[in-house]
């Protein structure tokens, strides 16, 4: 026993390992109990046991295995930490559980491996298990089967995988152990149960009899979807529900759910793939072409067998499908021909998606062979075709299709039509768009039409699928002419129809819609037109959201179909317009007579062709007024033009009745139901009349009301070839004008520019000039929809011609087309206003390079051509090559038909001759141009291969092929290129090149994206195989793809798919993976794809040279493709300019724009962060060099490429510095709007500026420093502050600028400098300056000195570091330098010290040599001499604060010249917030500085004045005399002693500390309270204003976002202020010296105050916002009316202009003009007219009529309109005299506006009531009727009874009271409560006392009415609150106003008013309490000679004083 006390006391970690059993029995059990008393999953305990638990599952001994194995399971079930520990215990229980003869051991492990997979760990344990059955011990086997059985029988199918099980099953009934054959055919059971029939094709071939058992069993199983038992812990919260809904007896909903899953799993997945190539018969091409049909079969049977495979493995099948594709189209033996299609069948079954490539030449051929009547050749071919469609898209094939749907033979037409039914049951709404459906049913309604009934039977079940798909209103509009009975049918045949997808809802909750649509129809002539259309609309919502979710190309899908399918462009979506126009048929004459003459009167019949043309005029002019009247269903519009058309007709002589004739026709199209029928009898006429000089006008107008009635395609076309066939120019150069105009104003849809180009052609060739002006104008136009590709339709025009038609697009450049304002709502007026317009893009508009003709080149791909290119000799392949590339070049656009072509250029891509594959990239790349969009289908077959050349050794080959990929994938979109397994083949390969070129393609890609195929995630495996290349290219390639990869596959699936690595490759990929999940940026969000779509879709964003804005901006210059990579590319064929102008710019442009619309900078979340990390732990070089080294630059780049835009890096990048300009003015237009993008870039940006830093180029260099003045501007705007990572890596550079020897630049660097102090300490600042004394350069020494003097100036000694006195000695060593410039900045910034400072400077700067030390002395005596010039000097110069100077501030800036010392503050607070502070967002961010500054200039201003003058001011008080002698001369002497002392308490009133502020304050409040005294502020007035707003801002900015501080303290400092200003705008004689600019200012910080949000938080934030309220409405009224309205004006225009400034702003600042607006009428006679008009003036001439419209609010134009008109009212004509301060005002807007307004109230003759003066508060009329007055008043108190308006109401109440004495408002207040009404009353009578100016009214008075509050509680009240404030009650002559308590015992409802009054009372108490009770602050006053005595007795010293001197005054 003694051995077991020995391992009894050891510690369980050891216990568990000991090599006894009982002591390991022992630790197991003990670790059991520990394990279940843990309840936190995630405590740290659990970790401690990580590397045991493999040794409680693996322990030799089995008994306490048994008691291991509990607790293991109970630790994997409880352990947060488990999940690490999968792989090694599962591994132990599969090799030493599974293995034990207790079957309870057995149990155990298999439940610990369902608990592993519970926890998510499924796929480690799968992984174990199957490991498990290659095992050599059969009951390992059998326990691993039975595993993965339960796993699967629990969890589902969808977390455990089957393909991996099922490929051993085969393996396993093989065994020779029955236990393991009986546990296979056990999982085979429950993986049928699963996946059902899926499960038969990988057993086919194992044992028939176990095939047979197994058979049985599957029979047995229930037939219902399975459900699993048991969910992973993701998964709980849905088991609880399960159970739940279980226990509610109804399971059906979690079956639903689980049902989805079952169809997952497809057996073709679990089948391996076969290789047959290889296996092919060695002579199958020649026995394939031998003339017997026997060897031919032979041939042919060997093929079929190979095909049975059910999945082929991936391969180049295209000379077999070439073969099997020429015996079915040319065999004519039909038994090989329906052998053949066996074949394909087999190839397209077993390929799956991989045969797509090869659709597109194998369907024509099998559509054509459907002529053979015998059955089994058709059914093979209907096989093959059925399979070929699953293995392509509708989309790829519908060109094809839609060729064959005209032939002429009926099985041909029948069979196709039947083709396509099929293929539309596997479509859903979205896979079967609007633009596939058009041309689909175009050639289906034909063929319901045809002879032979087995075609009208085929496509009437083609055209019922098509409606069961995509529902009935998405067909509707295309069946718009199809009779009822042919609807029926159709219909009839939709409700049979059985949808692959299993479609159930789409007829049903379509069925509403169809019904109208036969009567619609039937209604041809009637009301058909519009409704028939519309139907069109309702459609474009649902069925659009599919392609458009898809990035780059797809949205485009379709309109290849659309068009391409008949060479003329227009003719099918021209045909899918008509269908829903009215037909019409031709009427004869006799019937026209009868039919007009029942709606027109008889004369007017008669006297249509009166010779007399009065007659004729008269009979015109009924006839207009008859259709004027008519309605639109009646009106007979054939028979109307065929009576205007009848003799004289359109050869009328007289003018007149001509233009009454025109007028007519356009009355006719815009209120009829207007037909192409009627059109073509008027158009003649119409063009014929077009270039009439009288009449013209009226003949375009009613050509546009055709147009809009028969849409503009059709009508240009005729109107078009009407007018080239006529000889007349007039009308030719006419036509093309209204066309042009037309275009703008209907958009392009659907108009055929083929038919366009001819005639435009024939126009350029006239010999009259007009028309070819027109026809350029025209083609103008058309370049807005077009873009650049138009221009190759005229280059062989001669080179004068041409250089016009170049300028003309010049000027178009960079345009967006117009938005088109016509045919829009025509089309739909039905809902949605997309149908017509933002939907029909897809058949033509949106991308207008498909409106262009396109020609067929295939019969020019001959064979002897396709063998050219093949042949052997490379001279003869080039000539063939050569030969492609001229047939491309001469057909300019192509039909995507090429025939042969694709296979011969595939060969020529690996061609030993490396020219001649360049060769061929060059074709592919015009090719690409050349074919648009429709590319996409030879994506497989061809940009796969381009793909494989990008690995060729050669650098300018894989260029080239870079290029041709890029010009490819620019018309196609990625999805074509990710889809499928072809790109993971090409990653697969192990070539260096290759991978790293691709992936460096996708990395540019991908980031652009904002989906991707799911075959994404089969590059995976091999990106991770990069990562590890032994090619150091490629892991960088790789790790840079790495984040884009992620963001669209997320982090979960990247990491999981590490999961087949190898443990050192998975360690390393997902640190990597870490990192690249910090640098991940977003997905490009929807908006920035729908940008490029001008004019609601009508104009082709991504043809047009939408970059043209992004280029102008840069420099516009030719070479703007984003890289110069691939602009080397495009160049490979041709070097020269004008070869690139032919090619390249359609190409350019369609790049630039999907590459520059969307952000420059992609915001990486936690990007910044993860880079200051790095730099800190020395993963990456630090930013700290002296000249930039490679390293550095490579370093940026790749930090930059996740977070920028690849085509701007690649700018930045450049070696050309042209390039640079573009980057940094791309950069400035980005800035602002996209401020969050900046700021997580800034490190990198500022990195890249300190790189240019070292560039030679001047104008780089400037453009750097422009651009960093925006940056800090727009970040001190965002509050941002610089890390100390930015800083270091950008200050010092910046520092080296300041020694550049042009003067311009060092401005620029020091006004950064300056603007830099806003976003990173001044303090911070300091010590790099410093470092810049040190430098060579003596510029640089002397620059760096002076910012040093200014910024101790602006910020005081504080900002020196490390010490003043370290800081001192170190400038002072430069007094000594030898360079003059040096020496001069050293000794300045010393003086500015000195002025700081005083004569501690000596002690700081130390010992001195004597020269230098008589040199400072000497600068010091002589600054003393102009103490105040140098600061002034420099507040001028400091950039940052003179960012524009208006007039207000100029007219300040004269005032320190005359008056330094009083006047200093004023200058510096002045030119410190020029204008432009006002359109900051943060309003007065910028002067905290230069609040500062004040204190500092005061301090060193007048030290001395204020101890003795404060004792001289009050002499003259302490003696009695006084009371005998005069007041005024004494007065006027205290007051010449007072100014300065006055001066100094008023710039203390700006102190950033709110004690000293608040005292000063008090001071003046006690002067202004006093009338008397009052008049000593006297010139002050402007000085102490300014004073208040800059405490008002450093309150908004400092003290507001300062936490440490008491609110209560600032809410303090704001009653002070508040009091302060409304005690001072009581005096009306010192509130009227405020001037314009002050008051503006003034005006802004009451109004900022007013809106600041923090304020209202806080306890009585609202009394602050009140009293504010009072105090804007005294300055308005008290103030000098001019200034004020002055003011107003200026402080609108520059709300309105300034971005940032908030509405609620302006709105403010309006309703303050409207304020006084209502007083004009009392003051009109002391303004000042001409200044006030001067300012309206440049108000208008800011904003013009126009932009005042354009603002969001209507109010702007309210507000001067009603000031201008009340002005005009109030003067009458002399206003006109008053615009004398105008210069040149003949081209005012505003004379313009008064002369209206006069001549307008003249002739109203002045008895109009004035409706508009504020806000709609009219006043009335004397005359106005009583419903107006009531209206009047309701709106009225409807105003009182809101709470925002509520005073305003009572003003306009009492107004009204005031003008209409006997107005009775009782019944008004009749119905309301009491309170109401005394609130109304008690409302009205403050008003009066305010207007009377009586004073103001106590609140107490206010409650005459008695309600639950009398005066006697506020006097109590009262009483309190002069007692706690020590106020004697009895004895003060001016009591206060009643106070409101914060919580009133009594809740009241006071009015707002009366919260005013209550609030200035707490004001004046406030006050009080500070003057009585004791300050206990020691602030000591500004240095100079210090006084003994301390602020308190200070104050209460003065507190004396002015009690005598109030006495006295008494």
């Amino acid at each position: 026993m003694g051995d077991d006390s020995e391992w009894m006391k050891l510690p369980l970690d050891q216990k568990c390992e000991h090599k006894l059993w009982k002591a390991r029995l022992s630790g197991y059990e003990e670790a059991l109990k520990i394990f279940q008393k843990i309840k936190d999953e995630k405590s740290p305990e659990w970790s401690k046991f990580l590397g045991l638990i493999k040794k409680f599952v693996t322990d030799s001994n089995a008994v306490v295995q048994l008691k291991g194995l509990e607790a293991a399971l109970v630790y994997v079930e409880n352990a947060h930490v488990a999940g690490k520990t999968t792989g090694e215990v599962v591994s132990g229980v599969v090799s030493k559980v599974f293995n034990q003869p207790k079957a309870k051991a057995k149990e155990l492990g298999i439940e610990i491996c369902l608990m592993y997979i519970e926890i998510e760990k499924g796929e480690a344990v799968q992984e174990e298990l199957l490991k498990g059955l290659d095992s050599k011990n059969p009951k390992i086997v059998v326990a691993c089967i039975e595993t993965l059985r339960k796993a699967l029988s629990e969890f589902g199918s969808k977390i455990i995988l089957l393909k991996p099980i099922i490929k051993v099953l085969p393996k396993l009934f093989e065994s020779r152990e029955k236990a393991i054959r009986d546990e296979a055919k056990l999982i085979a059971v429950e993986i049928y149960r699963w996946i059902r029939d899926a499960l038969r094709p990988p057993l086919q071939n194992i044992n028939p009899v176990q095939l047979k058992e197994l058979e049985e069993e599957w029979v047995k199983l229930p037939t219902g979807a399975p459900k699993p038992a048991r969910f992973l812990r993701s998964q709980q919260e849905l088991e609880a529900k399960l159970e739940q809904q279980q226990s509610a007896g109804g399971d059906a909903e979690g079956g639903g759910d689980d049902g989805d899953e079952v169809p997952q799993i497809d057996a073709y997945e679990l089948l391996e793939a076969v290789e047959i190539l290889s296996k092919l018969p060695k002579d199958f091409y020649d026995k394939i072409e031998a003339k017997k049909w026997q060897e031919r079969k032979e041939a042919l049977e060997a093929v079929e067998v190979l095909v049975k495979n059910p999945k082929l493995e991936a391969g180049d099948y295209a000379d077999l499908v070439k073969a099997l594709k020429k015996v079915v189209g040319k065999d004519t033996n039909v038994m090989l021909v329906a052998l053949a299609a066996k074949c394909l069948t087999g190839l397209a079954v077993g390929l799956r998606k991989k045969f797509g490539q090869y659709a597109g030449h194998v369907v024509p051929t099998i559509l054509e062979k459907f002529k053979e009547k015998k059955p089994q050749v058709v059914q093979a071919l209907q096989e093959a075709i059925d399979a070929i469609f699953l293995t392509t898209t509708l989309q790829n094939i519908s060109e094809d299709v839609l060729a064959v749907m005209d032939n002429k033979n009926p099985t041909i037409k029948q069979q196709t039509s039947l083709f396509i039914a099929r293929s539309f049951r596997h479509c859903t709404a979205s896979t079967l768009p609007k633009s596939l459906l058009k041309p689909f049913c175009a050639a289906l309604l034909k063929h319901i039409n045809d002879s032979a009934p087995e075609v009208r039977d085929a496509a009437f079940e083609a055209l019922g699928t098509a409606l069961k798909v995509v529902g009935e209103k998405a067909v509707n509009p295309f069946l718009a002419d199809v009779d009822k009975l042919k609807l029926d049918k159709i219909k009839e045949c939709s409700e049979k129809v059985e949808l692959v997808h299993g479609k159930k809802a789409g007829l049903a909750a379509d069925k509403k819609d169809f019904k109208p649509v036969p009567g619609r129809a039937a209604a041809s002539g009637a009301a058909g037109d519009k409704d028939t259309k519309d139907t069109s609309a309702p459609k474009a919502g649902p069925l659009k959201k599919a392609p458009a979710a898809k990035p780059g190309g797809p949205p485009k899908k379709g309109k290849p179909a659309a068009q391409g399918g008949t060479g003329g462009a227009g003719t099918k979506s021209k045909k899918a317009v008509e269908a829903k126009e009215v037909v019409e048929p031709e009427l004869s004459i006799e019937v026209c007579e009868e039919k007009a003459s029942a709606v027109l009167p008889a004369t007017c019949i008669q006297l249509l062709d009166s010779s007399n043309w009065k007659e004729r005029l008269a009979c015109m002019e009924e006839f207009q007024k008859a259709v004027e009247l008519m309605d639109r269903t009646e009106m007979p519009c054939q028979a109307l033009v065929r009576m205007l058309a009848k003799k004289p007709g359109w050869k009328e002589t007289n003018f007149q009745v001509m233009q009454m004739k025109l007028h007519i026709v356009a009355l006719i199209a815009q209120k009829g139901n207007f037909s192409k029928t009627s059109a073509q009898i008027v158009l003649d006429g119409l063009v014929d009349k077009i270039g009439d000089v009288k009449c013209g006008n009226n003949a375009k107008e009613a050509m546009t009301a055709i147009a809009e009635a028969c849409v503009l395609p059709w009508t240009a076309e005729q109107v078009m070839s009407m007018a080239f066939s006529q000889k007349n120019p007039k009308n030719q150069s006419e036509t093309l004008n209204w066309l042009s105009n037309a275009i703008k104003e209907f958009g392009f849809s659907g108009l055929n520019v083929k038919a366009f180009i001819s005639n435009v052609k024939t126009a350029l060739a006239a010999t009259n000039p007009a028309v070819r002006t027109s026809a350029i104008t025209l083609l103008g136009v058309m370049y807005l929809y077009v873009g650049p590709s138009l221009r190759m339709f005229f280059e062989d025009e001669k080179p004068a011609l041409l250089s016009q038609i170049d300028a003309e697009f010049e000027k178009m450049q960079g345009q967006n087309p117009p938005a088109p304002t016509r045919g829009v709502s025509k089309h739909s007026a039905s809902g949605t206003d997309e149908g017509e317009d933002g939907d029909e893009p897809d058949d033509g508009g949106n991308d207008a390079v498909d409106l262009l003709p396109r020609t067929e080149i295939s019969d020019k791909i001959t064979s002897e051509l396709v063998s050219k290119i093949g042949d052997k000799n490379w001279k003869i392949r080039k000539e063939g090559l050569d030969e492609v590339a001229a047939i491309i070049n001469e057909a300019k656009f192509i039909q995507p038909n090429i025939g042969e072509l694709p296979t011969a250029l595939k060969g020529r891509l690996n061609d030993s001759n490396k020219i001649l594959v360049q060769q061929t990239l060059t074709i592919l790349q015009q090719l690409a141009v050349a074919m648009g969009p429709n590319i996409k289908q030879h994506v497989k077959n061809l940009g796969i291969p381009i793909i494989t050349v990008l690995g060729d050794s050669k650098n300018n080959v894989r260029s080239a092929a870079l290029a041709t990929v890029n010009a490819w994938a620019e018309q196609t979109g990625m999805k074509e290129w990710l889809e499928g397994e072809d790109l993971s083949e090409e990653l697969k390969k192990e070539n260096p090149f290759l991978r790293q070129e691709l992936l460096g393609w996708l990395a540019e890609k991908l980031p652009t994206l904002r989906s991707t195929p799911t075959d994404l995630t089969l590059c995976v495996p091999h990106l991770y195989s990069c990562l590890e290349d032994r090619n150091g290219d490629v892991r960088k390639k790789a790790q840079d793809a790495l984040p884009f990869f992620m963001m669209h596959l997320g982090y979960e699936k990247m990491a999981k798919a590490t999961g087949k690595l190898k443990p050192t490759s998975k360690d390393q990929v997902l640190a990597m993976l870490e990192k690249a999940k910090a640098n991940m940026p977003a997905k490009p969000t929807a908006p920035a794809k729908a940008t490029p779509k001008p004019a609601g879709g009508s104009a082709p964003a991504r043809s047009q040279p939408a970059s043209a804005p992004v280029e102008d901006s840069v420099s516009g210059t030719v070479d703007s493709r984003p890289d110069p990579k691939k602009a080397k590319a495009l160049g490979v064929s041709s070097k020269t300019k004008t070869a690139q102008g032919k090619k390249v710019p359609s190409k350019t442009s369609l790049k630039e724009d999907e590459d520059k619309s969307g952000p420059i900078f992609i915001v990486v979340p936690n990007g910044k962060e993860q880079r200051m990390k790095d730099e800190k732990g020395l993963k990456v070089l630090k930013w700290n060099f002296t000249t930039p080294r490679d390293e550095y630059i490579e370093q940026l780049k790749t930090q930059m490429s996740s977070c920028v835009a690849k085509w701007l890096q690649d700018e930045m990048f450049h070696s050309d510095f042209q390039h640079h300009n573009k980057a940094l003015a791309v950069m400035v237009d980005h800035l602002e709007s996209e401020k969050e993008g900046v700021i997580g870039c800034l490190d990198l940006i500022l990195k890249w500026v300190t790189l240019r830093f070292f560039d030679t180029n001047t104008s780089v260099l400037m453009k750097t420093l422009e651009y960093l003045k925006l940056l800090f501007t727009l970040l001190s705007d965002e509050e941002y502050h610089l890390t100390e990572n930015e800083a270091s890596s950008f200050i010092p550079y910046l520092i080296l600028k300041v020694g550049e020897p042009k003067d311009v630049i060092r401005k620029d660097v020091r006004a950064i400098l300056n603007r830099m102090c806003l976003v990173y300490p001044a303090s911070k600042m300091f010590p790099f300056i410093m470092e810049g004394t040190k430098s060579k350069n003596s510029k640089q020494r002397a620059e760096c000195l002076e910012e040093l003097g200014c910024l101790v100036e602006s910020y005081g000694m504080n900002v020196c570091q490390p010490t003043p006195g370290k800081a001192l000695k170190e400038i002072a060593i430069h007094i000594g330098d030898r360079d003059n410039a040096v020496r001069n900045a050293a000794l300045n910034t010393i003086v500015t010290v000195y002025n700081v400072y005083g004569d501690q400077v000596f002690k700081l700067i130390g010992a001195l040599s004597e020269k230098d030390m008589s040199m400072l002395e000497e600068r010091i005596k002589r600054s003393a001499k102009r103490p105040s010039a140098a600061p002034v000097k420099q507040v001028e110069e400091k950039p940052q604060r003179t960012q524009s100077i208006s007039s207000n501030t100029n007219m300040l800036r004269k005032g320190p010249a005359e008056d330094m010392s009083s006047k200093l503050n004023q200058a510096r607070s002045m030119s410190g917030h020029p204008e432009t502070a006002q359109m900051v967002r943060r309003e007065f961010q910028l002067d905290l500085d230069e609040i500062e500054n004040d204190n500092g200039t005061v301090r060193c201003e007048m030290p001395e004045l204020v101890q003795h003058k404060l004792d001289d001011i009050f002499e003259p008080v302490l003696i009695p005399e006084p009371k005998i002698r005069a007041v005024s001369p004494h007065f006027d002497d205290m007051h010449s002693n007072t100014a300065s002392t006055i001066n100094f308490i008023i710039s203390q009133v700006a102190s950033g500390d709110i004690n000293t502020s608040i005292q000063a304050l008090t001071q003046i409040d006690e002067v202004l309270r006093q009338e008397d005294k009052a008049e000593a502020m006297s010139g002050h007035i402007d000085q102490f204003l300014i004073a208040t707003f800059m405490q008002l801002r450093l309150i908004y900015n400092t003290h507001m976002a300062d936490e440490k501080l008491e609110k209560d303290e600032i809410i303090k400092l704001y009653s002070c202020i508040i009091g302060n200003m409304i005690s001072l705008f009581q005096i009306e004689s010192l509130a009227r010296e405020a001037s314009t600019g002050v008051l503006k200012d003034l005006m802004h910080g009451l109004i900022t105050l007013m809106l600041d949000s923090r304020i209202e938080d806080l306890e009585e934030g609202q009394q602050v916002v009140r009293s504010v309220n009072l105090l804007v409405v005294k300055v308005l009224e008290k103030s000098d009316q001019t200034n004020i309205l002055s003011a107003l004006l200026v402080l609108l225009q520059d709300s309105l202009l300034a971005t940032a400034s908030s509405p609620k702003f302006s709105e403010l600042v309006m309703k303050c003009l409207w304020r006084m607006v209502r007083l004009l009428p009392d003051t009109i006679n002391s303004i000042n007219l001409d200044r006030i008009l001067l300012d309206i003036h440049i108000f208008m001439k800011v904003f013009p009529k126009e932009k005042l419209k354009q603002c969001k609010s209507e109010f702007p134009i309210r507000t001067l309109k009603t000031l201008l008109h009340t002005l005009c009212k109030l003067k009458g004509p002399k206003i006109l005299d008053h615009l004398t301060m105008i210069d040149n005002k003949n081209e005012s807007e505003l004379e313009a506006h008064l002369c209206r307004m006069m001549k307008h109230s003249m002739d109203q003759t002045g008895s109009k009531s004035d409706k508009e003066t504020e806000k709609g508060a009219s006043r009335m009329d004397e005359k106005s009727s009583k419903a107006k007055v009531n209206d009047f008043l309701a709106e009225i108190f409807k105003k009182i009874g809101s709470k925002e308006n509520t005073k305003e109401g009572l003003a306009e109440l009492y107004e009204y009271k005031k003008k209409y004495s006997d107005a009775d408002i009782e019944p008004f207040l009749k119905n309301s409560s009491q309170f109401f009404q005394s609130y109304v009353e008690r409302g009205l009578r403050v008003i009066e006392m305010e207007r009377e100016g009586k004073g103001r009214l106590p609140t107490s008075a206010g409650n005459t009415n008695g309600e639950e509050v009398g005066p006697s509680v506020y006097l109590e009240r009262l009483k309190i609150l002069r007692q706690r404030c020590g106020l004697d009650n009895t004895k003060d002559e001016r009591p206060p106003l009643t106070s409101l308590l914060s919580k009133p015992a009594v809740p009241t409802v006071a009015s707002s008013t009366d919260m005013l009054h209550s609030k200035l009372s707490q004001l004046r108490e406030s006050r009080e309490q500070q003057q009585h009770s004791d300050l206990d602050s020691s602030q000591s006053h500004s240095s100079g000679p210090v006084t003994s005595s301390s602020s308190t007795a200070n104050i209460d010293d003065l507190k004396k004083r002015l009690e005598r001197i109030k006495s006295s005054r008494k």
